[in-house]
Formats: structure tokens, C-alpha cells, sequence
């Protein structure tokens, strides 16, 4: 995954959202975290240095004391709206795997230049399509009574996608999370 940007609005409360892209695909991964977090992502990846170190700097400068080095994050897991993850180091004897909140593990594998990865479960559950499927509308084998429910489900998609496209994420998850909900 590649990160796309940070987004906020009005209200979300002092929340941004993080947007992860897929590299070889066309879904994006909103994931809401606070701003002190967005804020050392967006200062490293602007490549602005502060004139002492933040915490993830110091925690970067931690992991290297002891000769590890972090080789990738993985979004592994999403339980109850709340994403987890886990940052994967080595060091000159062995690997290992430490847990982490996603915003806090991307921080370091923008500092580390590590890959970004999520579990292909997480993204078909979470992820937001960019581009609009190509089904042929109004070839449902659905009777008059489904009429109805399609429309409505038509109208959240057409929603999400104009969501997406002006990258209001925030809605876009809302309404991702509505679709799902009507969809059963």
C-alpha cells in the first residue's frame, strides 16, 4: 500500500483520516487516527525535521541502538471498527513482530522506509473501490418488490463513489459502512 494523504473535516472531532492506496489496484483504506499522529506522519513525509526529536523518531533511534530494523507494517486485523497491526523487525540474530496501533507503526515505516501492507481480509472489508463496477444496471433478476432496496443501494453507491473521488473519506466510510449493513 502506498499512503495517499490525510484528510479531515469539521467533524470529525480533531480526527484525520489516513488513506492507503493500493498499489496494484483501485482501493483505498481510510483509517481514522488522532492528530498528534497525523501530525509526525505528515511532518516525515514532507521531510520536515522538528529541532528535537518526536516520538517516533526516538523510538526509530531505539530500534537502531539495538541493531534491528524494521522491514515492514502489516494492517492485520479489524475488530469492532478498530484496525490492528503489527510491525515486523529484525536484527542480526532473528525476526520478530511487535504489535502496534496502524497510525504509530506507519509512522515508523515512513522513517524506516518500510513496505505497507494489509491483510487482503481486512482490505475486502474495509476498502473503498475508486472505480465504479462494471455490471450492466437494470439487469437485476430481483422482482418489483427488490426495486425498492436496489435503488437505495444504487444511490449509497453513486454516493460513495462521489465520496471517494472528492476524497471526503470520512462520508465515504459512513456510507461503506451503511452499503454493508443494507447488503446484510
Amino acid at each position: 500500500m502506498d499512503i495517499l494523504g490525510l484528510s479531515t473535516s469539521p467533524s470529525s472531532g480533531g480526527a484525520y483520516a489516513l488513506i492507503l492506496s493500493e498499489v496494484d489496484g483501485n482501493r483505498r483504506l481510510p483509517i481514522i487516527i488522532g492528530t498528534f499522529e497525523a501530525q509526525a506522519i505528515a511532518l516525515e513525509l514532507e521531510s520536515i525535521k522538528p529541532p528535537r526529536p518526536m516520538t517516533h523518531d526516538l523510538l526509530k533511534n531505539v530500534i537502531l541502538s539495538f541493531n534491528s530494523n524494521v522491514e515492514q507494517v502489516v494492517i492485520n486485523d479489524l475488530n469492532e471498527g478498530t484496525f490492528f497491526a503489527q510491525i515486523h523487525c529484525t536484527n542480526d540474530q532473528e525476526g520478530f513482530e511487535l504489535d502496534a496501533r496502524p497510525s504509530d507503526a506507519i509512522a515508523l515505516a515512513i522513517r524506516f522506509g518500510a513496505s505497507i501492507f494489509v491483510n487482503s481480509k481486512v482490505l475486502d472489508e474495509a476498502g473503498i473501490q475508486t472505480e465504479e463496477t462494471s455490471e450492466p444496471k437494470g439487469t437485476s433478476p430481483q422482482g418489483m418488490e427488490g426495486k425498492k432496496e436496489m435503488t437505495k443501494l444504487e444511490e449509497l453507491e453513486k454516493e460513495l463513489q462521489t465520496a471517494v473521488d472528492t476524497e471526503n473519506y470520512e462520508k465515504a466510510a459512513k456510507l461503506r459502512d451503511q452499503i454493508q449493513k443494507l447488503k446484510g
